[in-house]
C-alpha cells in the first residue's frame, strides 16, 4: 500500500460554531484596528507610489547585487531596490542591473549630483559599470498609480460578488465579500503597523490573496449547496458544520502546500520579492481563517431560503444561535 500523508482525518466532527461570537468578534476588532492603524501611521509607499528614479546600469563583468547595495549604502539614500535583469538575448559580456531610488521629500526624482555620486560609488566596486538609461516617476504619475490600484482591488471584489451572487444566492455573495474585505484590511493593516514597503508588487499580492481566498470559499459554498439539496430538513447550522468538516482536508492541504512554496521564496527569494511573499504568506493564513470562520457565519446570519415553493413571508431567517 502506498504511503499517504494525512494532515486531517478522513472524517472530522468539529463544531465550527462553538466559539462563533469570539472568532467573529476578534475579526471585527482586527478589521477596525487595521483601518485605524492605516489612517494614523499611514503606509510606507515604495517608489511606485512615492515617485522616484529608475537607473539601468550595464557592465561587462558579472554583477554582484550585494556589492552594489553595500556601495550605495554609504550614500544615505532611503529606499533603494537593486535587481539584476536576465534576458536570453544578452551576450556573455553583457550584464544589466536595474536600480530604483525613491524621490526625496517634494522631489520628482534624484538630482544630477546624486546620480553622479551613485555612479562614482558603483564604479568603486565595478569600474566597467555605466548608466544607459535614467527614468523618473513624478508625483502626478504616482498619485494616478495609487488611484488605479484602489480601483483594481475594488473592481476585483465587486466582480467576485456578482459572480457568487449569480452562481449561488445573494447571501453567499455578501458572506464572500465580507471575508475578502477582512483579508485585505488585515493585510494592509499589517503592512502599516510594521511599515513594510507598499508598492505595486504588494497590490499584485492583494489581488492574488483575493483570488486565493475566494477559491477556498467557493469550494465550501459549492459543497454547502449540494448538502442543502441532499439534507432538506437538516438545520442550516448543522449543514454548514458538515460542509466545513467535509472540505477541511482540502482546505488545510491547499494552505500548507502554498505556505511551503512561499516559505522557500521568503528564505531564498531575496529582498526584491520579500514584501510580495510576506503579503502572500499572511494572506493565505487569514484567507484560510476567513473561509472557516467568516464567510459561512455571514450566510448563517442572513439565512438561506430552503423551499422555493413557499413565499418569503413564511420563511424565518436562520439567525445566529448558540451551538450545542
Amino acid at each position: 500500500m502506498a504511503f499517504r500523508l494525512k494532515l486531517v482525518p478522513d472524517e472530522t466532527h468539529i463544531n465550527w460554531f462553538r466559539v462563533q461570537w469570539l472568532t467573529f468578534g476578534i475579526s471585527a476588532v482586527l478589521m477596525v484596528a487595521s483601518v485605524i492603524v492605516t489612517i494614523v501611521m499611514g503606509l510606507n509607499f515604495g517608489i511606485d507610489f512615492r515617485g522616484g528614479t529608475t537607473i539601468r546600469a550595464e557592465t561587462s563583468t558579472t554583477i554582484d547585487v550585494g556589492e552594489y547595495r553595500s556601495a550605495m549604502g554609504t550614500l544615505g539614500l532611503d529606499d533603494v531596490a537593486i535587481t539584476e535583469v536576465f534576458d536570453p538575448t544578452f551576450g556573455p559580456d553583457r550584464h544589466v542591473a536595474q536600480i530604483r531610488l525613491a524621490a526625496g521629500e517634494g522631489d520628482a526624482a534624484v538630482t544630477p549630483e546624486e546620480l553622479r555620486r551613485i555612479e562614482t560609488a558603483l564604479k568603486a566596486v565595478d569600474p566597467d559599470v555605466r548608466f544607459t538609461a535614467v527614468e523618473s516617476v513624478g508625483p502626478k504619475v504616482s498619485a494616478e498609480l495609487i488611484k488605479t490600484a484602489i480601483y483594481a482591488v475594488a473592481a476585483a471584489t465587486f466582480g467576485i460578488m456578482v459572480y457568487i451572487w449569480l452562481r449561488f444566492e445573494w447571501q453567499f455573495a455578501i458572506g464572500a465579500v465580507v471575508a475578502l474585505i477582512h483579508d485585505v484590511l488585515l493585510t494592509v493593516g499589517l503592512f502599516s503597523l510594521f511599515q513594510i514597503r507598499f508598492d505595486l508588487s504588494t497590490i499584485a499580492a492583494l489581488l492574488t490573496i483575493v483570488g486565493y481566498s475566494i477559491n477556498d470559499t467557493v469550494v465550501v459554498f459549492d459543497r454547502c449547496r449540494e448538502n442543502l439539496i441532499k439534507y432538506k430538513n437538516m438545520p442550516l447550522i448543522d449543514i454548514m458544520n458538515l460542509t466545513v468538516n467535509e472540505t477541511l482536508s482540502r482546505t488545510v492541504m491547499t494552505a500548507v502546500t502554498t505556505i511551503l512554496a512561499l516559505g522557500a521564496l521568503m528564505i531564498w527569494g531575496g529582498d526584491v520579492i520579500r514584501a510580495f511573499v510576506f503579503a502572500m504568506l499572511w494572506g493565505v493564513t487569514v484567507g484560510c481563517y476567513s473561509t472557516l470562520y467568516m464567510a459561512k457565519n455571514i450566510v448563517l446570519w442572513l439565512g438561506v431560503k430552503r423551499d422555493w415553493s413557499k413565499p418569503d413571508k413564511d420563511k424565518l431567517p436562520d439567525a445566529f444561535r448558540e451551538a450545542p
